[in-house]
């Protein structure tokens, strides 16, 4: 059976519409995508001296979700995320697994004084998307400055990538781009 992803809107009313961004993933991985709405305990995740929510209690929560063989799952939350060794992180993903988690938290423009802009958030998240769904494809990180698998420490690293994989990460990963 050919693989396909699940994108899980885990987050509030503030999230881009996961429906629009949904063909940009699947044009990148060449794999169908679909959306739905789930409940993630984010509670369960946070972290109250670092006022965080720890990225990897969340992954957690999605790889506990049932799901089929044949699938990449990857939650999509609007929580400040972290990992124990860094100050936070964009998203986490379990290396050729089938699940992820990516916030917008820190993809959005008001966390640094800009004003908001829906089109930049929805194309920063669509990136972080695909960067994580390429980890669970058994992808590192990769040099190539416009691989959308380079590594991201800030926002502005994310603005000038690529939202797709290089032709190295393509073949690395066999699927049907």
């Amino acid at each position: 059976m050919p693989l396909k992803i699940r994108l899980l809107n885990a987050g509030g009313p503030g999230l881009p519409r996961l429906e629009a961004i949904a063909p940009v993933v699947s044009a990148a991985l060449g794999l169908p995508v679909e959306v739905e709405r789930i409940p993630l305990d984010l509670q369960r995740a946070y972290d109250r001296s670092r006022q965080q929510h720890n990225s990897t209690a969340l992954l957690e929560q999605v790889l506990a979700l049932a799901g089929a063989a044949d699938e990449k799952r990857i939650a999509v939350v609007d929580v400040d995320l972290f990992i124990p060794v860094l100050s936070f992180v964009f998203g986490e993903a379990q290396l050729s697994g089938p699940a992820a988690v990516v916030s917008t938290y820190r993809l959005s423009n008001p966390l640094y004084g800009i004003p908001r802009d829906d089109a930049a958030l929805a194309i920063r998240l669509a990136k972080e998307i695909i960067h994580e769904l390429g980890h669970t494809l058994g992808l590192y990180h990769c040099r190539q400055f416009e691989c959308v698998m380079r590594s991201s420490t800030y926002v502005e690293e994310i603005d000038v990538k690529g939202a797709a994989l290089c032709a190295g990460c393509r073949s690395m990963a066999r699927i049907g781009v």
